[in-house]
């Protein structure tokens, strides 16, 4: 008689067990029952249960639990006294922790169990369910046996709150298979012939041992050239055996790498974790190359070792070293997945191969196109982490975070060597840091050069007319070189696209882009820029320059018309006047530093139609530019020069001052 809190104990059951546990539990105990009586015809037959209502789909109803029956020793008093002691150490040498049975507990209601056994020369039936409160064996029967033979018959029923996972027979049989391969495999320990049925039909039947070994077989063992590798643990060193197995039409399934302890596997985890190209499935032709006999199969890595055994928890679903980094054991999961996944790797072959040189070659492409910024960077990168097919974003991403890695590297090499006191490492030192510097510096500047052709491309296609034959507004061109409604204190440094009209005007101060200068309805000029010129500092604010834009619509010329109240180049007159007559602050309140010495720039930027270049001859008083595509002015009274520029011209100078960067890069 136990005493025992047999629904505490089960509640606390945690650790990486699932509702395919106990069933392994419960074929593990039969094939051991059959070992310890020693018989050849070793015989398990697994019936499974249903219950509730057929599935429309597959007719099938739910999986309610399962019978699992043996032909080994029975329940003899000693077994019977071992199951009802928590952490018997009967099966110790076999790997026995004396506490699966109650992992059936967990995921079902009623455990049963109907065994003979043979006491001296007479066999016995015995009975008992296993109980929730103070006993594990409860409502125990012992008679005298009729039967010819021993054996057991456990059933767990009544599943729990969970449910089943799968319906189809042949899902069930292909997980418990890979889940007891070891066993299956085991040359020195012959398995029992396993059998998988519905208890409803008694004449069918599935034989697990038929998934191995025979022609067209579901698993075949893969060989390999070196299937052993020994890690340290602290002071000691550790052993292990990598088994490596096709397992064909896997479906769904995924390649794995699985650790086992006492031939049961205990984990399983996607070998793409270590080796991204694990992540399809693979396929192998026919008998003589032939295409429409091949089968598809995935890949799973057995590891064995007595540092699995030894480590395995209590319910067998997890062990007790660490996923990762383990300083108290030496070794980790991740280390012995990792050493399985590449003898994995090995045993394929030149498929694993083929599948990391697509890989390099669309990481190319994309460094070639999208991102020649990082074609240095790109050449000292370890890809192998990134996923097998991977998008513009795991690249991108993948070369951001090893750019940093390099320049945080390089910053604290930098920081050290002027904390030295050695004078002799300074020189060749030096020398490295600057060619890391450099090539840092360079892919910066390649990746700013790339923004920019693709810049002039959008702003090319700007100026091209529409579908309806019409031209976009002076606004969606306006916003490619500065969003309206903004000045500089909305936008970031570089968030303004200002060099395609003058390369000086990306260091300015302070712009402002279609904002009122003095009041929220006030006049407000395209884009007017307060610049700060680096030979200027300090007392000389006043001799800054400001500039001045106006952009009129692409081919619009109504306001050179003699009735038009839009005259660009009266406007930019007019706003010159104002500022230097001190009416304008800026929109966040600062005074606009000016004096009579202070030179103005004005651009008018539109399409320089014949209308408008009478205009600017016979009224304006402009003189034309040597290329035709633009005129100037200077209005000497008011200290501002002047000019009226094509969209062609700008779009067409901007492109002549980048051209050798473009050419540089290749995507000219």
């Amino acid at each position: 008689m136990s005493n025992v809190n047999v629904r505490r104990l089960v509640e606390n059951i945690r650790s990486g067990t699932n509702v395919y546990t106990p069933l392994v539990e419960l074929v593990v105990n039969a094939i051991q029952a059959i070992d310890q009586k020693g018989v050849k015809n070793g015989l398990i037959q697994i019936e499974i249960l249903r219950s509730g209502q057929a599935d429309i789909i597959d007719r099938l109803e739910d999986i309610d639990g399962f019978i699992v029956k043996d032909n080994g020793v029975g329940f003899t008093k000693s077994n019977r006294d071992s199951f009802d002691t928590l952490y018997t150490e009967q099966k110790i040498a076999d790997g026995g922790k004396g506490f699966g049975r109650f992992t059936c507990l967990k995921y079902f209601n009623h455990v049963t169990v109907a065994s003979t056994f043979a006491n001296g020369d007479k066999l016995h039936d015995r009975s008992f369910r296993m109980g929730l409160d103070k006993d594990i064996i409860v409502d125990e029967t012992i008679a005298a046996s009729d039967k010819q033979e021993t054996g057991t018959a456990v059933e767990i029923s009544g599943i729990k709150s969970v449910k089943f996972p799968d319906k189809r027979l042949d899902t069930v049989s292909r997980v418990i298979v890979e889940r007891l391969l070891p066993y299956f495999v085991d040359k020195d320990r012959t398995c029992p012939r396993i059998l998988i049925r519905e208890a409803s039909e008694p004449s069918g039947g599935v034989s697990l041992n038929d998934y191995l070994g025979k022609e067209n077989s579901q698993i075949v063992e893969m060989r390999v050239e070196q299937g052993t590798f020994t890690l340290p643990a602290n002071k000691d060193t550790k052993d292990f055996q990598v088994r490596v197995f096709k397992l064909y039409a896997p479906r769904s399934a995924k390649s794995k790498v699985s650790l086992v302890a006492h031939r049961r596997e205990v984990t399983d985890n996607p070998l793409q974790a270590y080796i991204p190209e694990f992540a399809e499935e693979f396929y192998e032709t026919g008998p003589d190359q032939d295409l429409a006999k091949g089968r598809n199969f995935v890949v799973k890595s057995y590891v064995f070792g007595d540092y699995l055994n030894d480590n395995v928890s209590l319910e067998r679903g997890e062990f007790r070293f660490q996923t990762d980094n383990d300083l108290l054991s030496g070794i980790s999961q991740s280390e012995i997945e990792q050493k399985a996944a590449e003898i994995a790797q090995s045993a394929l072959g030149s498929e694993i191969t083929e599948r990391k040189s697509r890989k390099q070659a669309r990481i190319a492409d994309y460094v070639a196109a999208e991102a020649p910024w990082h074609r240095t960077l790109a050449n000292e990168v370890d890809f192998d982490a990134l996923p097998m097919r991977p998008s513009n974003q795991d690249i991108e991403l993948h070369l951001q975070k090893k750019k940093y890695e390099k320049e945080v590297k390089t910053r604290s090499q930098v920081a050290a060597l002027l904390k030295s006191e050695n004078p002799d490492e300074l020189g060749e030192k030096i020398i490295q840091l600057m060619d890391s510097i450099s090539d840092t510096s360079k892919n910066d500047l390649i990746h700013y050069v790339s923004m920019r052709k693709c810049v002039l491309d959008l702003f090319s296609k700007s100026l091209e007319i529409n579908v309806d034959g019409k031209h976009k507004s002076e606004g969606d061109v306006h916003d490619i070189i500065m969003r309206r409604k903004k000045d500089s204190e909305d936008l970031d440094y570089d968030a303004h696209n200002l060099w395609i009209l003058d390369e000086r005007l990306n260091f300015s101060s302070y712009v402002s882009s279609d904002k009122p200068l003095n009041k929220p309805n006030g006049d407000r000029t395209d884009i007017t820029i307060y610049n700060r010129r680096v030979a200027f500092r300090s007392e000389n604010e006043a001799s800054n320059p400001i500039t001045i834009f106006e952009f009129k619509k692409p081919q619009r010329d109504n306001f050179a018309d003699p009735s038009s109240k839009e005259d660009p180049i009266q406007q930019i007159v007019r706003y010159v006047n104002q500022i230097r007559e001190g009416k304008f602050k800026t929109p966040t309140g600062r005074d606009i530093i000016v004096n009579s010495t202070t030179p103005f720039y004005g651009y008018v930027v539109c399409d320089l139609t014949a209308k408008v270049r009478k205009w600017l001859e016979f009224e304006k008083d402009f003189t034309p530019m040597p290329d035709g595509l633009g005129w100037f002015r200077w209005f000497g009274n008011n200290s501002l020069y002047m000019e009226v520029l094509s969209w062609t011209k700008l779009l067409q100078d901007a492109e002549m001052r980048n051209k050798v960067f473009f050419n540089k890069l290749g995507i000219d």
